[in-house]
């Protein structure tokens, strides 16, 4: 499937659609779905532990001042 936009007369580009070329295991889909969580985890870990320095003010790779 192509969608085409022409921006002159002249020219015109063409735009295709992303397919996949096999379907997706479940083990495959088990395994990213599980490795997408973790990375979330990890991030949402990591604010909450520099949230809690600089609420306690035991930063110390954290510079913020107090208004």
């Amino acid at each position: 499937m192509s969608f085409t936009s022409s921006y002159t007369d002249e020219q015109s580009i063409h735009f295709y659609m992303a397919v996949p070329k096999k379907r997706t295991s479940a083990s495959k889909k088990r395994i990213h779905k599980n490795f997408w969580k973790r990375k979330g985890y990890w991030a949402a870990l990591k604010a909450f532990c520099l949230g809690k320095s600089l609420s306690t003010g035991n930063s110390k790779s954290f510079c913020a001042t107090n208004k």
